[in-house]
């Protein structure tokens, strides 16, 4: 998450060494150290959404570079994705389990009774960051960014805003900041959850909200289709490809970024955790990753082993004194 106003996060994209040279497509042989034989990868949300395109994307392309076997993702969704997170924190010491998650698990976190926290798992890497968008279906009555934000500075409550995470997660809190910098009181807002993208995007093509804020690369499909109109991305620069304004552009002093990453089971040996921080990172240097990243529109963020581990702590932090700072 960056959050220029009022709060800034230092971020830094660190590269560590890759392994050997990548094994060609198919290769029996494990020369690089990676392959964890009957690795599953757990979603904490439905299809469809950020943490889903994500699971699967990495599945996809390290079984393309070679880099492991098949690998099984499957979805448990529930809770903004603590369902999930408990699931992870009970497989204590699984070193062929990892999930995939984000900030919106860090918000989750803070508005959803759980005995299980991110402190418990083992982290593996953040991988990627992009913005959240903005949008609306293809008959709504809002052409530009400037005709929603007229409406909503109007009646805000008549305006539902949908967003694919539990409160304190970056669907919410980015449509906060954003009523803040327009003048709306947080506490104001028709806030409508959603257990991920795959859901929210039925009811922004149904109209049963106003419009729908999630990450980039969810709904560029049903962009280029016609189905959602773009009308505003929420980070410091316009996306290439896509014709619609950043916030500022907008006249909202704001913007928001979101993250992704991967975290394991607690109770993993040194060699378990190394294994999986080795493949991923051997995937962050593949050409296989470099081209999805560009397809889906992320940004490279890659933060491996303890440092994603105090990030995660930082993020923690950060998250609880936003809401506190936006009365929530």
């Amino acid at each position: 998450m960056r959050l220029r106003t009022p709060f800034a996060l230092l971020g830094a994209a660190l590269l560590v060494l890759v392994g050997p040279p990548l094994l060609s497509p198919g290769s029996g042989s494990d020369t690089t150290g990676t392959r964890i034989p009957g690795l599953r990868f757990m979603v904490p949300n439905t299809p469809g959404g950020g943490y889903d395109i994500t699971a699967r994307t990495v599945a996809k392309n390290a079984e393309e570079a070679g880099l492991t076997g098949d690998v099984e993702v499957f979805n448990l969704p529930g809770a903004g994705g603590t369902v999930g997170l408990t699931r992870l924190v009970g497989e204590r010491g699984n070193g062929r389990l990892a999930m995939s998650m984000g900030l919106g698990v860090v918000g989750a976190l803070h508005t959803n009774k759980t005995p299980s926290t991110l402190a418990d798992t083992t982290p593996i890497a953040r991988l990627t960051e992009e913005q959240d968008i903005v949008v609306v279906g293809k008959d709504s009555p809002y052409e530009t960014i400037g005709d929603l934000l007229a409406a909503w500075k109007k009646d805000p409550g008549k305006l539902p805003v949908g967003g694919g995470s539990s409160p304190g997660g970056p669907d919410h809190l980015a449509p906060m900041l954003m009523a803040r910098a327009a003048g709306i009181a947080p506490k104001d807002v028709n806030y409508v959850p959603f257990d991920g993208g795959g859901e929210l995007l039925a009811s922004i093509l149904g109209n049963k909200v106003a419009f729908g804020v999630s990450g980039v690369g969810e709904y560029l499909d049903q962009i280029e289709a016609g189905e959602l109109r773009l009308l505003a991305v929420t980070g410091p620069k316009r996306v290439p490809g896509l014709d619609a304004p950043t916030l500022r552009e907008a006249g909202l002093d704001t913007e928001f970024t979101n993250w992704r990453g991967i975290v394991a089971p607690p109770g993993l040996s040194d060699a378990e955790r190394d294994k999986l921080v080795a493949l991923v990172t051997a995937l962050h240097g593949s050409p296989q990753w470099r081209a999805s990243m560009r397809t889906h529109g992320w940004d490279d963020a890659f933060l491996p082993g303890e440092r994603f581990g105090d990030f995660l702590a930082e993020q923690d932090r950060r998250v609880a004194s936003v809401l506190k700072e936006l009365g929530l």
